[in-house]
């Protein structure tokens, strides 16, 4: 047994092993917030790393890659830090949070694929995240409903 596994079963966290049961398993979360992404210069990670740790609530991410600075942020928290964010550029999409709310093996191999198909035949775009055991994914607003009927229909299966 993975040492990983053994580790979160000892405190009470039991991680699906397949993508079916998974599936069966979850639970889809949303928190009915507009989220915004934000492109910021490469430069920007210490204002971008400062917002986030000031906010403080969940859901927001920061990725640093070597060309820019991304941030995905609640709309509200853009609004009181965009005067921090020097050189920043907003999606014009606002997004809504789903969760796949169950630890999943880091080693699991075709959740994402599953999420990612069945969501593409919907005619619904993705910008998906993963946390150490959760994964999430971020649909346009305008998209939120036919994503999650998909979803639950995918768990239905």
């Amino acid at each position: 047994m993975p040492k990983q596994l053994i580790n979160l079963m000892s405190k009470g966290i039991v991680m699906a092993q397949t993508v079916d049961e998974a599936f069966s398993q979850m639970s889809l979360y949303s928190d009915e917030v507009l989220y915004v992404l934000i492109k910021l210069p490469a430069n920007a990670v210490m204002a971008a790393a400062g917002v986030v740790a000031e906010w403080r609530e969940a859901f927001c991410c920061l990725i640093i890659d070597k060309d820019e600075v991304t941030l995905l942020l609640p709309e509200r928290a853009f609004e009181t830090f965009a005067e921090r964010l020097p050189g920043h550029l907003v999606a014009k999409v606002r997004y809504r949070l789903i969760t796949f709310d169950i630890p999943l093996d880091l080693s699991m191999i075709g959740f994402m694929a599953r999420v990612s198909s069945a969501l593409a035949e919907a005619n619904v775009s993705i910008l998906p995240y993963a946390a150490y055991t959760r994964d999430h994914i971020f649909v346009h607003a305008d998209a939120f409903d036919a994503a999650w009927t998909t979803l639950q229909q995918l768990q239905n299966i």
